[in-house]
């Protein structure tokens, strides 16, 4: 957790706030470096988190 806040330029408390629902909409600039930190492009997030109305989850690719 601590290497990708690090890369992400946010601190580890945030990190942690984002993925236990304590932030539950981060500012876009740090949904964006999470998304460069860990190598996903924001295309990829943006589909993934996409409506779909067959129920669904999509996957990011690894």
């Amino acid at each position: 957790m601590a290497e990708v806040a690090a890369a992400a330029g946010i601190s580890a408390e945030t990190l942690r706030k984002i993925e236990t629902g304590r932030a539950p909409t981060p500012a876009f600039f740090t949904v964006a470096a999470l998304a460069a930190a860990l190598h996903v492009s924001l295309d990829e997030l943006a589909a993934a988190c996409a409506y779909d109305p067959g129920g669904q989850e999509p996957a990011l690719s690894a």
